[in-house]
């Protein structure tokens, strides 16, 4: 790869020629060349802006990330990709029966308590504070989730469905339940990855929310996935917060209860949508789009990554329909977008903001896009395994 930016992850790349940096007080040619080379390089990080907006937004609403907290713009940090390859572990040692039974105790404690509490959730510098009101019955589980700044929304669970009311815009979406909107559940699916694919230790004890905690981290066995913390209530089990860590132990992700009650006294009533029967006007959409064979496929997944979702979108700024696929291991999703090449040239390796890396590649007549909350080797990887069917 033609080596234009010299700035690598996490350092600064020493391989240069100095003189580059002294241009800017030699003469007037080498000041002029070294500015034309900095407009080059704006130039092409707003193309690139351009071209991968649209994913990077399609690519949070696939995994159900709340559309107020979706970045407004597109990883911008382009850095030369220096890795070759991969190194898996594909027969990894159990994870500490202490975690272990720490993961299922969440769960059960998730199904069956009565709770209800402010729930913040953090995402690249944004914040999205709810009210959180969870009953357990005869019945099974009644959820309602109230947005308390942003626009208006609220969310209403009961058992594995999923309503989602936009009073502003007067839609109701239908949804089921996944791991993108399940905290402070911990569903199958994440506690079979964290415990095949993750050493885990007990960390400190902390009080969150007026309960004594006790914290667990979860870093993984590979290099395709980033780390967890838990903390989780030393009497009943429930977890109050998670982070998601990147490589260097950094939270790119938060969920927190700043306040909760425990055994709170819920009833039916309290976790009914409050749009009632909703007015006539209201639009009802689903909120999964129907399965679609695309032809195409990723044939080197990480261990433990399973197909969510296939087909095709229309996105902004995009002349023809962009295949789309999403591939999950219970805890991170990343999204596949295949397009045909544009006429303009197009950025092509790796990008990066925040949790969120991009990579980009020419593939045949196509061009391939790949991004998720993952370390840059996972959508590397992946990017060099989607083919034709």
């Amino acid at each position: 790869m033609c080596n234009v930016l010299t700035r690598q992850y996490p350092t600064m790349s020493d391989n240069s020629d100095d003189s580059r940096y002294r241009g800017f007080v030699l003469s007037d040619p080498i000041r002029g060349k070294a500015f034309l080379f900095v407009v080059a390089l704006v130039v092409a990080l707003v193309l690139l802006g351009f071209r991968v907006a649209p994913l990077y937004i399609e690519h949070f609403r696939a995994v159900n990330i709340p559309s107020h907290v979706i970045p407004d713009s597109i990883p911008h940090q382009v850095m030369a990709d220096s890795r070759d390859g991969v190194t898996i572990n594909l027969a990894p040692p159990a994870v500490p029966q202490e975690a272990a039974e720490a993961l299922d105790r969440a769960a059960q404690a998730a199904r069956s308590l009565n709770y209800s509490g402010t729930l913040v959730y953090q995402h690249n510098g944004r914040t999205e504070t709810s009210r959180v009101l969870h009953l357990a019955d005869s019945r099974g589980e009644h959820e309602k989730l109230i947005n308390l700044e942003g626009p208006a929304r609220e969310v209403v669970r009961n058992n594995e469905q999923i309503r989602i009311y936009y009073p502003d815009a007067k839609v109701i979406r239908l949804d089921s339940r996944n791991s993108r909107n399940a905290f402070p559940s911990l569903m199958p699916q994440q506690r079979n990855t964290l415990v095949q694919y993750y050493d885990s230790n007990a960390a400190e004890t902390e009080l969150i929310g007026g309960l004594e905690t006790q914290a667990y981290i979860f870093q993984p066995k590979d290099g395709l996935r980033y780390g967890h913390k838990f903390w989780a209530d030393i009497a009943t089990g429930l977890l109050v917060k998670a982070q998601l860590l990147n490589e260097r132990g950094f939270p790119l992700e938060q969920f927190q209860f700043s306040d909760i009650q425990i055994g709170a006294k819920i009833d039916r009533e309290m976790v009914r949508p409050t749009f009632t029967p909703p007015p006539p006007d209201w639009q009802i959409v689903p909120g999964e789009v129907a399965t679609q064979d695309t032809g195409w496929q990723v044939k080197d997944l990480p261990p433990g990554f399973t197909k969510l979702v296939e087909g095709y979108r229309t996105l902004p700024g995009k002349p023809k329909k962009v295949v789309h696929l999403v591939y999950s291991d219970g805890l991170v999703a990343v999204s596949v977008f295949v397009e045909d090449t544009p006429e303009a040239p197009q950025p092509i390796g790796l990008s990066q903001k925040d949790g969120v890396n991009v990579y980009s590649r020419q593939l045949s007549d196509h061009l391939v896009t790949v991004m998720g909350e993952t370390p840059s080797a996972t959508v590397r990887q992946i990017a060099y395994s989607v083919a034709h069917r």
